[in-house]
Parts: C-alpha cells; structure tokens; sequence
C-alpha cells in the first residue's frame, strides 16, 4: 500500500478550531486556523511550508523517489515549479472559457489536508493530469484513497472553493459536486483507464501494484475489498479583521479572531447540512475542511506567486 508524503507536522502551523464537527449523515467539518503572529496570519511561513510539500503535489512518488534517491534535489524542485506554472496557464485558459480561475492553493491545502490529516494519500492530482496529454476525470481537484477498514476503502474526490463569502463557497462546491455526479452517472464519473495508467506511478513494485489494483478495482466475485466512493471539500473563504482589531494585544487579536472565525463557520452549518441532505448525495461521504484567510483575492495571488518562482 501507498502511504501519505504529506506528514502530520503539516498542521502544525495551524489551530484547529473546529475538529471533527458531526454533520449530518456520519459527516465530519474541520476548520484549520493559520496561526497568528503579531495579529496577523503567518502567510510567509504558509509559503514556506506548501513549497516543501509542492514537489508531492506536482510529481508522482515514483518521479520524486527517483530524483531523490539520484540526489537531485534542485532538478525536483525546479520540475515542480514548472509543473505548477504550466498548470496554472493552462487553468487561465479554462476561465477564459467560463470556468473557474485561481483554484490551485485550494488544490494544493485540500491535497495536504486529505494525505495528513485525512490520511488519505494521492492517486492523482489534476495538476499531474492536466500537465500531461491525458483526458482527466471531469471536475475533480484530484482522487485519494482511504482505508476505512481492512476490507473497506473510499476513493475520495476533491473539491475546493475559494470564495470570499463562506455561503456561496459552500453553494458552488456542492453544485460542483452534484454536476460531476450528474455527468458520469452511468459510469459513477471514474475513468478506470486513467487509475491504471496513473497508479503505476504511485508504487514502487508489481507486488504492492497488484495488491492496490485489487483495492481500486475489486472483484465482487473474487476480491474481498469493496470501493466507495466519497468527497474531500475545501472552503477557503474571507474574514474582515479592522485597523481597530489589529490594534489589540497580541493575546487579545488571537483570541478574538479565532472566535469570530469559530461562530462565522457554525453559522453556516446549516446550510452544509443542508446541502448533504440532498437525494442525489444519499450514500455519499463528506470531509469538509476550512480555512479562513485575511484578503483573500490579494493573498491568494501572492501565495501561489510566491510558490511557483
């Protein structure tokens, strides 16, 4: 079996504020707070932090186990920059044609999430598809694997919305999900070519290959695991934080803020529940996660600059 690349020191940088909140159905909400550094959120260390991971995002284990075991640290480093810039004028052209714009650091936080804390790790990513000559899976950020139980697994679809307004984000990310289900529902939306072609990429041998193709693509007659399949959501959304706040007390911005963003994010509980409540999500898992940030169409924009330099 393949494990996580991404390790649980990744939340170290974060308070978790809300931790698994019950949602309807068994469902669980996470709200990850950036930690607060003389009353404002420590962005340049989140820079920090997503580029050491970038390389597991961008480029398959087999790509950064072979150019770590050659100890070419920069050639990996450089290819996964490439990979994120080439991705992101590729998602430009998309917008231009009426899709959406700028999602690649929610991408990107909801691929950490889902392998550290989910412990959920990648079969792909659409960044590693998109940047190839491939067709990808229409509309997910990406597809994990979760073991439930010995003989149980999810592959788990990603989702992510930046959106200033946390309702609309929660709106457009279900909407998403509801249209990706919509659309290959004859097929339940999962192209079995495209896990064989990317899933040799993610071992390291024809023994632990054949033992996750069983997982991924069971038998009902002869394998003893059973595949579901579920959805990892991430909403990024916009808290306002007033020259009168950032004036406070170290001590006193934190604890206020992080309250504020507790009560904005239990405030819309409901309409998450009211989203998973629909019919055509019956049977459906969710792991919503999220993460407030302070302007965010400005720091959006110079994160994932930041990043791919």
């Amino acid at each position: 079996m393949i494990q996580p690349s991404i390790q649980q020191d990744f939340l170290d940088l974060f308070y978790s504020d809300i931790s698994d909140y019950p949602l309807e159905n068994g469902n669980k909400l996470n709200v990850l707070t950036l930690k607060v550094i003389n009353n404002t959120f420590a962005y340049e260390q989140l820079v920090e932090l997503l580029g050491n991971k970038l390389c597991h995002f961008a480029l398959s284990r087999a790509e950064v186990k072979t150019l770590k075991e050659k100890d070419q640290l920069n050639t990996l480093v450089t290819k996964a920059k490439a990979k994120l810039r080439e991705y992101i004028e590729k998602e430009k052209a998309s917008a231009r044609a009426g899709q959406n714009e700028g999602g690649e650091l929610g991408e990107l936080l909801l691929y950490c999430l889902l392998e550290c804390h989910l412990k959920a790790p990648k079969i792909l990513t659409k960044l590693e598809i998109k940047t190839s000559n491939q067709m990808y899976v229409n509309g997910a950020d990406g597809v994990h694997l979760l073991k439930v139980t010995s003989r149980d697994y999810q592959l788990v679809f990603g989702e992510s919305k930046l959106h200033g307004d946390l309702a609309q984000g929660i709106y457009d990310a279900f909407a998403s999900i509801a249209t990706l289900l919509d659309n290959r529902k004859d097929k339940l939306f999962f192209e079995i070519d495209l896990v064989n072609s990317q899933l040799v990429k993610e071992v390291f041998d024809e023994a632990a290959y054949e033992v996750l193709k069983k997982i991924l693509l069971p038998s009902a007659q002869e394998d003893v695991t059973n595949i579901d399949y579920s959805f990892g959501i991430f909403l990024g959304f916009n808290i306002e934080i007033s020259a009168e706040e950032k004036r406070k007390s170290n001590a006193e911005f934190r604890a206020q803020i992080r309250e504020r963003i507790k009560s904005e994010v239990e405030s819309k509980v409901a309409t998450i529940n009211y989203q998973i409540k629909k019919q055509n999500f019956a049977g459906y898992n969710f792991y919503v996660y999220v993460i407030p940030f302070s302007e965010l169409s400005a720091n959006r924009v110079q994160i994932i600059n930041a990043l791919k330099q």
